[in-house]
């Protein structure tokens, strides 16, 4: 169990850089107070919340010369230089305060199962064909993944992504097209929060403003709208 207060949400507003210079430090690197999760791992990158023209220098230089910068929510514009790769308007969305998980009435199916390395092609041919977000041969070593199976095929996953200090974030919730609507992605999304709560932390998500059926699901799962945000990404100098 974790002695953080999770009725605190602030850690949430720089979510990649807290889980950088926490629990994902080992997956990361940092220069300064620039930091990056390895390349095989994830493609976030964070600077602080009041980043100088030195802490922009010193992510360019982390990551190389025509780098791919993916800043996730950072608010923080970077300098001359950088240019423009996507902008995706989103939201963060939090488990309550106290609360427990309620699987939805249609919760049966298939067993939901723990993934490991030796599933990792399986995870990235789901990933290319649904694209849930970013997802790299290491991502699966961020935290639990959770898949199911049917007639031996990987045909939905979810996993735990980022880990500021009291939180686990839900990510790459995605099911194969032909078997989306069969509660799948919610016995999936119940089972990585019930082993959230278990060990004293809140679950979090993000999700693209455009996904109003993602939000819908999330919000009958029990998860709260807590801020929009702009998910940023940028090519360095």
């Amino acid at each position: 169990m974790t002695s953080t207060d999770t009725s605190d949400t602030s850690v949430l507003d720089d979510p990649v850089g807290e889980s950088l210079r926490g629990r994902h430090a080992p997956l990361g690197r940092t220069l300064g107070r620039a930091a990056a999760y390895a390349q095989d791992v994830a493609t976030f990158s964070a600077v602080p919340a009041d980043p100088t023209a030195a802490d922009w220098s010193d992510l360019a230089r982390l990551l190389g010369p025509g780098a791919f910068a993916d800043m996730f929510s950072c608010p923080a514009l970077p300098p001359a230089g950088w240019e423009p790769v996507f902008v995706l308007e989103g939201r963060q969305m939090v488990w309550p305060d106290g609360g427990r998980p309620d699987p939805e009435p249609a919760a049966t199916g298939p067993d939901v199962t723990e993934l490991g390395k030796a599933d990792v092609p399986e995870m990235l041919d789901l990933v290319a064909l649904t694209r849930p977000g970013p997802f790299r041969p290491r991502t699966r070593e961020l935290g639990t993944y959770l898949g199911v199976r049917e007639g031996g095929r990987l045909v939905a996953m979810a996993g735990e992504r980022l880990r500021p200090a009291g939180w686990t974030e839900i990510s790459a919730v995605c099911v194969v097209p032909e078997l989306r609507g069969r509660g799948h992605a919610g016995r999936l999304i119940g089972a990585l929060v019930t082993r959230v709560l278990a060990r004293g932390e809140r679950p979090f998500l993000h999700v693209a403003e455009a996904n109003t059926k993602a939000i819908a699901l999330y919000e009958r799962l029990g998860f709260a709208s807590r801020k929009e945000v702009t998910f940023r990404g940028y090519t360095t100098p």
